[in-house]
């Protein structure tokens, strides 16, 4: 029996099964080259962005994997997170790289290709405002700022807040409709929703503590110069 076009394009491997995605078509390339590609591209980026940005000043190992971060994150903010805002309309059918990504992961989390509201709203504002700040952040780092930790502070609270809402809404929506976005498979709950998630969590933690214990010390220092300058 042939299946008409529409039909074709509901065979998607998202979960809830009934879900509709229109216009669907499978990812044409493999995913190993996928994942190959992508991660060229973001060597490629970090090598040229800590080449420019450590020449300005000298810096520790620590400070130049935290500029690698921070650039990291302005890289899938601006670039990756930016194409899924500016094409999520066609990206059911779409072959461009970062297309097949997005549809690879969304089996992890298929309210990327129902477009919910959330997501939308969500990935705007981390494209617009976390994106260049993340890039800001990583300038500030390199140029030794003094106001390289408030905005390493506003950047870090900002990704745990998006983690949180991030599983919160998508756990909410679980318990209240009884059906789950991810596929169940190891690679795609395990490594895709939990695992490639979680480093915003434990990263922005550790800079914020970092942060927090710099602003402290510096609140410490200008106290102490304050009751010098009163004793003089």
């Amino acid at each position: 029996m042939n299946m008409d076009a529409a039909d074709v394009h509901q065979q998607h491997p998202y979960r809830p099964a009934g879900m509709s995605v229109a216009g669907y078509r499978p990812n044409e390339t493999q995913l190993w080259i996928l994942a190959g590609g992508f991660g060229v591209m973001i060597n490629i980026f970090l090598a040229a962005g800590v080449k420019l940005l450590v020449r300005m000043k000298t810096l520790t190992r620590g400070e130049e994997l935290t500029i690698c971060w921070f650039l990291l994150n302005g890289f899938l903010h601006c670039f990756f997170e930016g194409y899924y805002i500016t094409n999520y309309d066609n990206l059911a059918g779409s072959q461009h790289l970062f297309a097949q990504l997005w549809k690879e992961y969304a089996q992890s989390d298929s309210r990327y290709m129902l477009k919910q509201t959330f997501v939308l709203t969500i990935e705007f504002l981390t494209v617009v405002i976390l994106g260049p700040l993340s890039f800001l952040t990583a300038i500030c780092i390199a140029r030794h700022s003094s106001i390289r930790h408030l905005v390493q502070v506003v950047v870090s609270v900002a990704h745990l807040y998006g983690v949180a809402l991030y599983y919160g809404t998508c756990i909410v929506d679980e318990r209240r409709s009884g059906q789950g976005y991810s596929r169940p498979e190891f690679l795609y709950f395990w490594v895709y929703y939990v695992g490639f998630n979680s480093p915003w969590v434990f990263v922005p933690s550790f800079l914020l503590y970092q942060s927090s214990h710099a602003i402290q010390r510096a609140f410490e220092v200008s106290e102490r110069l304050t009751e010098v300058q009163k004793r003089k």
